[in-house]
């Protein structure tokens, strides 16, 4: 590991034009790539979601650069527990099932449906469910039972949902009764 790489992944801010860069950085560079994927997928390092900001961006506009990678986000994807890590690590999910062309093997599949149901059940905040729900409806066209979980999951009692919360909610179900 590149120590002075790593320096500058523990020191990235939220800001937009920061990750950007880092994301442009992580396309001209496959080790800095791999070394964001190496820290990104270690939820035991203090920095794990630093690295996870650059890759949703990376997944956004170049999903393919994450295709030697999945076995490993994927499996360790329900260990994510912080919320700055799972609203990017949801968000990811989403275009991994959404984006065309993705070589999900059935235990990407699984693994993304229990990440997935993971965050929703934790009640995560409201973006990463909603990413996380969208994942599991996309999921869910071909594997029918994940809309029938769904179903069961909405159809339960929320605590004071957000207003955010409840357009999230309501979109789904609308979409499931669609099905």
């Amino acid at each position: 590991m590149n120590s002075n790489d790593y320096a500058q992944i523990a020191n990235i801010k939220a800001y937009r034009a920061t990750r950007d860069f880092y994301k442009m950085r992580a396309f001209e560079s496959s080790d800095f790539l791999a070394l964001l994927v190496a820290v990104g997928c270690n939820p035991k390092d203090k920095n794990h979601y630093k690295a996870l900001w650059i890759l949703e961006l990376v997944a956004e506009e170049r999903i393919a650069l994450l295709f030697p990678y999945l076995d490993e986000f994927c499996h360790t994807l329900s260990q994510f527990t912080l919320d700055p890590a799972v609203r990017p690590a949801s968000k990811i999910c989403l275009f991994l099932v959404a984006k065309k062309g993705v070589p999900l093997h059935p235990s990407h599949e699984e693994k993304i449906i229990e990440g997935c149901l993971d965050f929703i059940l934790r009640e995560a905040k409201v973006a990463t469910i909603a990413y996380a729900l969208r994942a599991l409806f996309r999921l869910g066209e071909k594997h029918p039972w994940v809309h029938d979980e769904l179903r069961l999951l909405l159809s339960r009692e929320w605590n004071n949902p957000s207003p955010g919360m409840r357009f999230v909610l309501k979109e789904t179900l609308q979409r499931l009764a669609k099905k």
